[in-house]
């Protein structure tokens, strides 16, 4: 949806990396900012994450809850899962982003994940995590049998428990409902951008540029310095609230 009481300014970038293809699927419109990075083999995954955001791309209709974003996530799960197995694996893809809507009469972010793709919150200057991602090695180091700052070269880091698709039968995304608040900076991205880039190169890059296409730019092009070893996809979603 779009609401009167906030101005978005919205950029998006992506790169194939040193990827033969780019899996990683995008919608940034009408209020609904998401990623899908696809996993198969050969062009399930481009498959998958483009079919995921097919369905989730209904979420920039209307005013939604959290229940609504739910439903709309089971739909691309089962949408996903309905694809062919031509290699003998089943299609899956990562999904996040985030979603305005209006909650008692206030401009609230709708934030949604299944997967290691990922969405953050900048204010302040501070960028925060806001999701939580659904991996191997996350929950190693929710456990304490990882450290925290060995995740990121773990050798199972990218091995994700949660996505739209694969063999499970059903799925439960994750959801958080929050106030917009003035000079609010949302990032979307998929896991080629925070498997090169820190969280604290991240909030660098996007300080140093104030709108948002140029910051989306400047982060995918840093991951490909940084080696592009994976295909890598940013959103940024800048919010301003009009008196």
């Amino acid at each position: 949806m779009t609401d009167a009481r906030v101005r978005l300014d919205v950029g998006v970038a992506t790169a194939r990396g040193q990827r033969a293809r780019n899996e990683d699927s995008v919608w940034a419109a009408d209020g609904a900012y998401l990623v899908a990075d696809g996993m198969g083999g050969h062009e399930a995954g481009e498959l998958a994450s483009r079919t995921a955001i097919e369905v989730l791309r209904e979420l920039s209709e209307g005013v939604l809850g959290p229940d609504d974003v739910r439903r709309t996530v089971r739909r691309a799960h089962a949408a996903v899962r309905a694809l062919p197995a031509t290699t003998g694996r089943r299609p899956g893809t990562t999904a996040t982003g985030v979603v305005l809507t209006d909650h008692d009469d206030t401009p609230c972010w709708l934030v949604l994940n299944v997967g290691d793709s990922r969405t953050y919150r900048m204010a302040g200057g501070v960028l925060e995590q806001v999701t939580l991602d659904h991996s191997e090695v996350a929950e190693l180091v929710a456990s304490g049998l990882v450290p925290a700052d060995e995740a990121s070269r773990h050798p199972r880091r990218n091995v994700v428990t949660r996505v739209l698709g694969g063999g499970a039968t059903s799925v439960e995304p994750d959801v958080w409902l929050l106030p917009v608040s003035p000079g609010d900076r949302m990032l979307v991205c998929s896991d080629g951008l925070t498997d090169e880039l820190s969280d604290a190169r991240i909030q660098a890059e996007l300080r140093s540029q104030d709108a948002a296409q140029p910051a989306a730019d400047r982060l995918v092009a840093a991951a490909l310095a940084a080696g592009g070893r994976d295909n890598v996809t940013a959103i940024v979603v800048d919010a301003t609230l009009r008196r």
